[in-house]
């Protein structure tokens, strides 16, 4: 009995194109993640870039949760962090682990913050001053001690995101 169900399972197996969901019609859902030149940040890095109104959004997301929002700017060299670190785990793909991904900090964090336009405005004055970087947006719980979220709101002009399209095959 037991091999007559091995073999109709091997049969079920062998027919089904699409293992995900079953249905030939989703084959793609099944996809593979090219791990070279396909290199993701923090939220919504995978994304294309996003606007000034999109940036506000999230920033006053940062603000009603009581977090302070902190600016951050690094290197493309720098910016991804492929190696392990002292700790042996994979830094580059955990958020908010943050063995080996410290970036250089835009000025103090903007204790006090409540308006997103001066975020926005130092946002942009970071990616003025240093335009082959990446720049990001923290934001740290004051009482945890702890960075809660993080976002990119710039890359270098080199370090363009890979095309959606053309992040699996």
């Amino acid at each position: 009995h037991a091999m007559s169900a091995i073999t109709q399972a091997s049969a079920q197996v062998a027919k089904t194109v699409a293992v995900s969901t079953g249905k030939v019609t989703n084959a793609k859902s099944m996809m593979v993640w090219k791990p070279h030149g396909n290199k993701m940040f923090e939220t919504f890095s995978f994304l294309p870039p996003l606007s000034d109104a999109e940036i506000s959004k999230q920033v006053q997301y940062l603000l009603n949760n009581g977090w302070t929002p902190c600016i951050e700017f690094e290197d493309e060299a720098h910016a991804y962090a492929d190696g392990h670190g002292w700790s042996n785990l994979d830094s580059s793909i955990n958020a908010g682990y943050y063995d080996n991904r410290y970036w250089v900090m835009w000025k103090l964090p903007m204790y006090g913050c409540t308006n997103t336009d001066e975020v926005l405005a130092e946002c942009k004055a970071c990616k003025a001053a240093f335009p082959n970087c990446y720049v990001r947006v923290a934001g740290f719980d004051n009482i945890k001690q702890v960075q809660c979220a993080s976002f990119l709101v710039a890359r270098p002009p080199t370090g363009a995101a890979c095309a959606v399209d053309a992040r699996q095959v």
